[in-house]
């Protein structure tokens, strides 16, 4: 937990309080970590400034992040004193849509602690007599994808658990996340004390990098292109929460976009015209297991047809009675159902696993691989549920070793 004064000069609308412009040779590397600007011009993302405030309430001080429908900033509460994340929806239906899901799911869900949920929402006016839906969340830390290979393995094992249980609840509460990958797994961040002053939080989470949004056309309200924090490790806590529920559905929907986005993480029966399920749920779950003990993902490609290329190397041909109903980008393959194939030497489960990280033991690589070899089964009906994953002997002795 950081301390700091109380600094007069945050309550005043002093420039160099707010981050740092970044000179021209260091523009392209800041566009390069935002969201695409074309998005501004077409209306569908909110123009934002480090210290702004919103609704008279919420202090725009970091970016944390940003994806296909929002940006996510961390911003303090000036009624709660509190630092939160407030998550900007797109104009438009897909904002209202993750609303809507997150208000189901906190009905249905009895304990949605390992869930990272909406504490308060509000809109604000946008171009064009648009709106967009704000959903104000906890604060949170990086995610799994580019922090959890800085971690020691107890601490992985730890996510991987906390994980499960959080698929867990959202299963037994009817809901399919759609979604999972380890981009949307994020840990905790340690809070600040109420008096700290934003100068004093930069100096754990960096000062924002910013630039002026480098649109072609006038903007109806000023913006910027601002660096995600990089907090330091001191702040990050063990703990993860599963958040992004923009795709979820209830089990048993049907839906026309059947591929998830990256591919890599696509159970493949949906690259096949099949559903979302709990059970593609878990294979998406498997995924993010066994990179958090490789520290790189288990399969390559973000296109459906290199996913699947990738699936078919390291576990073997696909069923035959799936061919013919491929429905992802690019051109399938007749070879990846060929049932003379196998697993090509050096891609195999047990192969990449010879690659993991050195501060796992081989009895823990044992165990690993045994776990992610079933349920990296290719038939849905195969593969274990979450509650029964938390409850299989070699997930529990792998998990008894971290003491968890």
């Amino acid at each position: 937990m950081a301390t700091g004064d109380t600094d007069p000069s945050d309550a005043i609308d002093d420039v160099s309080t707010w981050g740092d412009f970044v000179g021209s040779d260091d523009e392209g590397e800041v566009e390069d970590a935002s969201e695409p600007v074309e998005r501004y011009e077409q209306g569908l993302y909110y123009p934002v400034c480090i210290g702004e405030v919103l609704v008279d309430r919420y202090r725009i001080e970091h970016k944390l992040g940003h994806g296909g429908f929002s940006t996510v900033w961390m911003a303090h509460d000036m009624l709660n004193h509190k630092d939160v994340a407030l998550k900007i929806m797109t104009a438009g239906d897909s904002g209202e849509r993750e609303y809507t899901i997150q208000r189901e799911i906190i009905s249905a869900v009895q304990d949605t602690s390992h869930l990272l949920t909406y504490r308060d929402t509000f809109l604000l006016a946008g171009a064009a007599g648009e709106h967009h839906r704000v959903l104000t969340l906890p604060l949170q830390g990086p995610n799994l994808r580019t922090y959890a290979r800085f971690t020691p393995v107890a601490t992985r094992g730890l996510a991987a658990k906390q994980l499960l249980q959080a698929i867990k609840v959202l299963h037994d509460g009817g809901f399919v996340h759609r979604d999972l990958n380890s981009a949307n797994v994020m840990y905790g961040l340690a809070p600040f004390e109420n008096n700290i002053t934003t100068s004093n939080k930069y100096q754990y989470l960096g000062r924002p990098r910013k630039m002026p949004l480098p649109t072609n056309q006038p903007m109806w309200k000023d913006g910027q292109l601002v660096m995600p924090m990089p907090p330091r490790d001191s702040l990050v806590e063990g703990t993860v929460t599963l958040g992004d529920f923009g795709l979820a559905i209830r089990s048993g929907t049907s839906v026309e976009c059947k591929v998830q986005s990256p591919a890599n993480y696509c159970a493949p029966e949906r690259i096949h015209d099949m559903n979302p399920s709990f059970a593609s749920d878990m294979w998406s779950y498997m995924c993010i297991f066994a990179e958090l003990y490789l520290g790189f993902p288990m399969f390559g490609g973000a296109a459906a047809s290199s996913a699947i290329d990738f699936m078919v190397r390291t576990l073997g041909p696909l069923p035959l009675s799936w061919k013919g109903s491929y429905n992802g980008d690019g051109k399938h393959d007749e070879s990846w159902y060929d049932q003379r194939r196998g697993p090509e030497p050096g891609l195999a489960v047990g192969d990449k696993f010879k690659r993991a990280f050195n501060d796992i033991s081989e009895a823990e690589k044992q165990l690993v691989v045994s776990i992610v070899q079933r349920g990296l089964s290719y038939l849905p009906e195969h593969r274990l549920s979450a509650g029964q994953l938390l409850e299989d002997a070699s997930f529990k002795e792998l998990m008894g070793i971290y003491q968890l």
